[in-house]
């Protein structure tokens, strides 16, 4: 296993790409990328890393920043339970551990959010320390080069690669293999198309390759299928501003700011109705149209209607917001982002 893993080494050192968070070994960076990583391409995460350091690059800032300015730097991303961890996880080091990050898997799990995969990426890549962190990457490989048709998306197929990996982890580079095998997974043992066999530094040792198999690994269970929800977005225009009202502080999009809206799909003559109940007086109601928006576990299908109320109504403690606010005072759900937008032309 030795030669495989200087195999790899020697392909990353020629081939990883340039990427922000690798500048340095920091396990502040290095945590915030891992986070952001998570089900998300690292085309999008970019943008989101350099603009998350310029505003909260050191663990102290990230605790003591306000959540409404914490949620509008991670919109966008999606899953917003993952920045609130985020900084539950960097008030806990300033409190326990004087501000800095504990140094061992077992100590950094033990942080909010902070679970086998990213204990391990930190401990490994920030720290220099033999410990496996397996990714959908890193399993796919594993699984591919050694044949192997366990499936993936249980618990006991990631536990035992987590142990048998430890066998591939160089004690001298562990930091390194680890960033090396996730790059071998997400650019050329990839998921999705024909893997990039002949390109491959593993490919000699690749069992899968050898027995045909390449294209059947790894084995892994179909999710249940979503749940679909249909929902009628109402956008309340008064003037240059548009209403929006805060989600609750629990469940899905909790503490987040939206426009109003209704379970079903409604017809305008009960969007009218829903806005008269609220007190409000419409003038005008007109089509936004159809979009679609997936979650984990639920798929929104909605319609979207435009009200142009009185200018001269009084707010009557509902909170409108102009164009400005909307870009960099509110989180507003990515949901909503076809509505924001034609909304936004609309306004300028």
């Amino acid at each position: 296993m030795r030669e495989e893993a200087d195999r790899l080494l020697q392909w990353f050192y020629g081939h990883a790409r340039i990427l922000p968070w690798r500048e340095d070994k920091d396990p502040y960076r290095v945590w915030v990328s891992e986070i952001m990583l998570q089900q998300t391409r690292v085309e999008a995460v970019i943008p989101y890393f350099n603009r998350f350091m310029k505003e909260l690059p050191t663990l102290k800032e990230l605790a003591c920043c306000e959540e409404g300015p914490l949620l509008k730097l991670w919109e966008g991303l999606g899953y917003y339970n993952r920045v609130r961890n985020m900084q539950k996880a960097a008030i806990q080091m300033m409190e326990v551990y004087e501000g800095n990050f504990p140094t061992t898997r077992s100590e950094l799990m033990k942080l909010k959010g902070i679970g086998s995969y990213t204990a391990g990426a930190i401990a490994s890549i920030a720290f220099n320390q033999q410990e496996p962190a397996v990714d959908g990457n890193v399993l796919r490989v594993w699984m591919r080069v050694h044949d192997d048709f366990d499936d993936i998306a249980k618990q006991t197929t990631k536990t035992k690669v987590e142990q048998e990996i430890m066998n591939w982890i160089p004690v001298d580079f562990p930091g390194d293999f680890t960033q090396a095998i996730m790059e071998l997974g997400a650019t050329v043992c990839v998921p999705k198309g024909e893997p990039k066999c002949p390109i491959c530094p593993l490919v000699n040792f690749c069992k899968a390759k050898q027995n045909d198999h390449v294209n059947q690994i790894p084995v892994k269970t179909k999710a249940k299928p979503r749940k679909i929800q249909a929902r009628t977005i109402i956008v309340v225009q008064k003037g240059n501003r548009v209403l929006l009202k805060k989600r609750e502080n629990k469940g899905l999009l909790a503490g987040l700011y939206e426009f109003i809206n209704e379970e079903g799909q409604l017809e305008e003559k009960e969007v009218i109705e829903k806005i008269k109940e609220l007190g409000l007086n419409p003038i005008r109601i007109s089509p936004m149209g159809e979009e679609k928006h997936i979650f984990s576990h639920i798929e929104w299908h909605m319609v979207g209607y435009l009200i142009k109320i009185d200018e001269t109504q009084e707010d009557k403690g509902f909170l409108f917001a102009d164009v400005d606010q909307l870009d960099k005072q509110y989180a507003i759900p990515s949901a909503y982002v076809a509505y924001r937008k034609q909304i936004r032309r609309k306004l300028e």
